[in-house]
């Protein structure tokens, strides 16, 4: 079970790094130092950018499920 856990939470931590890292920069931040400012967004969030966002907070509410259930089975399989 805990193995189950441990490779569940590799999983979602690798997934949640690509997506946050295909998210578009907002600015405000190093995108800009690095010149990524520069862009302008025309109509707002495109359909894809939303959806983008949906599954990267749900990949992140199940990474967090799957920490606190691990956490709970080394605690209490002693």
């Amino acid at each position: 079970m805990v193995l189950g856990f441990s490779i569940a939470l590799i999983v979602f931590s690798l997934l949640l790094l690509l997506l946050v890292l295909m998210h578009k920069g907002k600015g405000g931040g190093l995108s800009d130092m690095f010149g990524g400012g520069m862009q302008s967004s025309v109509g707002g969030s495109s359909v894809a950018e939303r959806n983008l966002d949906r599954i990267t907070v749900v990949i992140g509410l199940l990474w967090f499920a799957c920490i606190v259930a691990l956490g709970l089975l080394l605690k209490f399989n002693k």
